[in-house]
């Protein structure tokens, strides 16, 4: 897929990827707003959600689901930005993302597996307010 690209493509591409990880939320936003689709996903399936969440950017998350960004979007391991932010503890992230509908049973592993495999009883409990099984 990447061929279909050229070199300056890519480099913005890579650029709004970066934008995520690193929180900054007014620029990305721009980008978004000015027509970038907030769905995109990068060689791995990681979404800008799933990579902002990674990175606790709870107000980047926050951004992105305003502006329409499906939370239950999966990488290619299966991963969702749920289980992302529950790995990385992001509790103002988790939260944002329960707000907007994800689900804590979704993705292999899901954001509850998560939370029971590490061992992280407080992410577990965030999880369980939603009452999910």
């Amino acid at each position: 897929m990447a061929d279909e690209f050229d070199e300056e493509t890519l480099a913005f591409a890579h650029r709004m990827f970066d934008l995520a990880r690193s929180g900054r939320t007014a620029e990305l936003s721009e980008y978004v707003d000015a027509g970038l689709p907030v769905n995109m996903t990068n060689d791995k399936g990681d979404t800008l959600l799933i990579l902002a969440a990674y990175h606790s950017h709870p107000e980047t998350v926050r951004a992105l689901l305003a502006r329409g960004a499906d939370h239950s979007r999966t990488n290619d391991r299966g991963q969702t930005a749920l289980a992302a932010a529950t790995f990385r503890r992001c509790t103002e992230a988790m939260t944002a993302l329960l707000d907007a509908g994800a689900d804590p049973a979704h993705g292999g592993p899901s954001a509850r597996e998560v939370a029971h495999f590490f061992d992280l009883p407080e992410m577990l409990a965030l999880l369980d307010r939603t009452g999910t099984p």
